[in-house]
């Protein structure tokens, strides 16, 4: 099993997101895995810069944690075209660390450039952008012509020896099928086995648990409510609400006992062990710590010296 930190983009300027990344690696994690937002979820979050442009910075400045977008887009603000010329590009100055994790989008982010569809239309266009990504990474001059997407005479000219994993995001059947089609392996935010036992592919399965340290709960859970409450609202509403404004209306009855119900909020290591285990025992093998305290130092130094030996132990129990 591996385990990863979260970048929260959102949260945090992009200076302190390289930061965070090379603490990271000092402490032990396996790799760090960055949102790619062009808005936060919140405006109190007040951040988001370029994922791809702190991924770089990140790769310079570490030596051996692997890096992952939690997730792509890469059909609407983004072309494929783009994504296959950036993605190699990490892969090769990175060292081979770089894990390209794609998904069909939210609104949130992909509305800014004036389109963004019925879910339906939305995989069938990522199914083309994913289509696209192989080809080009087929090598030579390539052309495509899609229903929603299109190439003429494209090639990715640097090309790493060995090219980024595709780990697609799932929810449901449809993206599912996406993966199985097209991915090297998958992401999901629910501790769901269906998903992972419905996936035919041998790549790594990542899954982001919810925690939130602070030295005592409620502290935590208080940080979750100003900061995380989106989390709370599941994938439907996360996928389709505009802009940071409509977040803050949807989540204004979020309190600090629904935040308990699905984060492990303070230093209760035992907590924390068991919101993770619901992923370990729904077969996800990449475990992202997506801390939504208060401290991400204070998070940190609880991994090191409390949590991660336990976490890393943590098997799946017999049904």
């Amino acid at each position: 099993m591996k385990i990863g930190y979260k970048l929260m983009t959102e949260g945090f300027g992009p200076k302190e997101i390289i930061r965070q990344a090379v603490a990271a690696e000092r402490a032990g994690f396996d790799f760090v895995e960055a949102s790619d937002h062009y808005h936060p979820w919140l405006s109190v979050q007040g951040h988001s810069a370029n994922t791809w442009v702190l991924l770089a910075n990140i790769a310079a400045r570490t030596e051996r944690i692997g890096l992952v977008t939690g997730v792509t887009c890469p059909s609407f603000r983004y072309h494929p075209a783009i994504i296959a010329q950036s993605a190699a590009t990490l892969q090769i100055v990175s060292g081979g660390r770089f894990t390209l994790g794609v998904g069909a989008g939210e609104r949130l982010n992909e509305h800014i450039v004036g389109d963004f569809p019925s879910v339906r239309r939305r995989h069938e266009r990522f199914r083309e952008a994913l289509e696209i990504i192989r080809l080009l990474w087929q090598g030579g001059y390539q052309s495509y012509e899609g229903k929603h997407l299109r190439i003429d005479d494209a090639r990715v000219f640097d090309l790493p020896d060995e090219l980024p994993a595709i780990c697609v995001a799932v929810s449901g059947a449809k993206s599912l099928q996406i993966a199985n089609d097209l991915g090297d392996g998958l992401f999901a935010t629910e501790p769901k086995g269906e998903l992972v036992s419905g996936f035919t592919g041998s790549g790594p399965r990542y899954a982001e648990i919810p925690l939130a340290w602070a030295p005592d709960e409620k502290t935590a859970a208080q940080a979750v409510v100003e900061k995380g409450r989106f989390m709370l609202t599941g994938w439907k509403v996360l996928s389709e609400l505009p802009n940071p404004v409509n977040f803050e209306a949807a989540t204004q009855t979020v309190t600090e006992n629904d935040v308990k119900k699905l984060f492990a909020c303070g230093p209760d290591v035992e907590r924390h062990l068991q919101v993770a285990q619901q992923y370990i025992d729904a077969g996800f093998d990449h475990i992202v710590t997506q801390n939504a305290g208060p401290d991400p130092d204070g998070f940190i130094t609880f991994f090191t010296s409390d949590l991660g030996e336990k976490l890393r132990a943590l098997t799946p129990k017999k049904a």
